[in-house]
């Protein structure tokens, strides 16, 4: 039997653990991309960088996954010589991926609220509602957080229900505009420049994009839970992107 996509990345991930070269091979060597700086392009570099990581006796949960098309995007728990949260994006084409991105950062928290980074509802539903849940949550970081207009977010969020699994936050919108509107000595403390991919299964949503945090050039992943057309749940991670001439591959971060 076949396995499905979803499975196939868990499958992929748990490979981690192992450092097995077999875990990689649903990944096209001959076309695969790679999209995290730190890691060397084609399957290969995978396979490397997955024998290195196994030898610290790494651990693997995949938290959420979901498919949206040609995508799969998962949420995972990661503990290598530290504990670290991820989202990972794979594309696929036919049965093998051939291109990823990733996010990663130590884990902290629990939150104030008592919120863990990964911790709350990990089924997807409302399928029907998924491209209305999309372009509600693309529309709330472009106007909110790219265009910085704090007083529309009663729009998009659900000020009663909000919950929030950012470690140094807590639920509601009054702790938000706190967030956002926190200066540092390069203007707001955390700045989002533009959206390069949002992806959706029923009601959760994941956005990728680009910005700085207290001034350093950052990729910010947001997975977002919508209910009744409002957000009302925040997962997130972010991850400096190192300096071009410490990449080792060509592709970029996005």
């Amino acid at each position: 039997m076949t396995l499905k996509r979803k499975d196939q990345i868990r499958a992929l991930l748990k490979g981690i653990e192992t450092g097995e070269a077999a875990a990689t091979e649903v990944v096209n060597p001959n076309k695969y991309i790679q999209h995290n700086p730190q890691t060397y392009e084609g399957g290969d570099g995978l396979a490397t960088l997955f024998l290195r990581l196994s030898k610290s006796n790494p651990r693997v949960n995949v938290v959420r996954a979901f498919e949206d098309q040609e995508y799969v995007f998962g949420h995972t728990e990661y503990e290598f010589a530290s504990s670290k949260i991820g989202f990972e994006v794979f594309r696929f084409e036919d049965n093998l991926v051939v291109e990823h991105w990733d996010n990663i950062q130590e884990r902290q928290g629990p939150n104030p609220s008592g919120h863990s980074m990964v911790d709350g509802p990990t089924e997807p539903t409302d399928l029907g509602r998924m491209e209305l849940n999309r372009e509600l949550v693309r529309s709330f970081i472009n106007d909110v957080l790219v265009d910085a207009r704090f007083q529309n977010m009663e729009q998009f969020i659900d000020d009663e229900h909000y919950t929030e699994h950012s470690p140094m936050a807590t639920d509601g919108l009054q702790a938000l505009r706190s967030v956002l509107d926190a200066a540092s000595d390069t203007g707001r403390k955390v700045h989002y420049d533009r959206i390069h991919r949002v992806l959706a299964e029923g009601n959760f949503v994941l956005v990728v994009s680009e910005g700085a945090l207290s001034g350093v050039h950052s990729s910010f992943y947001d997975l977002f839970r919508v209910a009744a057309g409002k957000i009302v749940e925040h997962w997130g991670t972010t991850e400096s992107i190192p300096p071009r001439a410490e990449w080792k591959n060509d592709n970029g971060k996005f």
